[in-house]
């Protein structure tokens, strides 16, 4: 049995990262300067990008909204708590419906 936190932990984060970091790529970042705005390794924005990890959800078009906001935010500077932006995402995708199922 998969909990939901598991589930948000396994899927929606990383999905939510992968969303990111590709509008980052669109706004004219290198991997290394996502890698930095996001706090992680390069290896994992390229993992990210390569579709590698953070696959397993689509996202809906409000939620792609909130995410391209985000990003360019990132790439204007103009974002003081990322923890919160990527946390209110999360909640608006959850309440949008898209939360993952459990199919154990």
């Amino acid at each position: 049995m998969k909990l939901p936190c598991q589930m948000i932990v396994w899927d929606v984060l990383p999905a939510i990262r992968a969303a990111i970091a590709e509008e980052l790529i669109n706004c004219g970042l290198s991997q290394q300067e996502i890698a930095k705005q996001l706090d992680m390794a390069p290896s994992a924005v390229s993992q990210y990008l390569s579709k590698k990890r953070g696959y397993r959800i689509v996202l809906e078009h409000e939620v792609k909204t909130s995410i391209r906001q985000l990003a360019e935010d990132l790439k204007e500077e103009k974002v003081d708590d990322l923890v919160s932006r990527i946390c209110a995402i999360c909640r608006q995708l959850r309440e949008e419906g898209q939360q993952c199922v459990n199919d154990n």
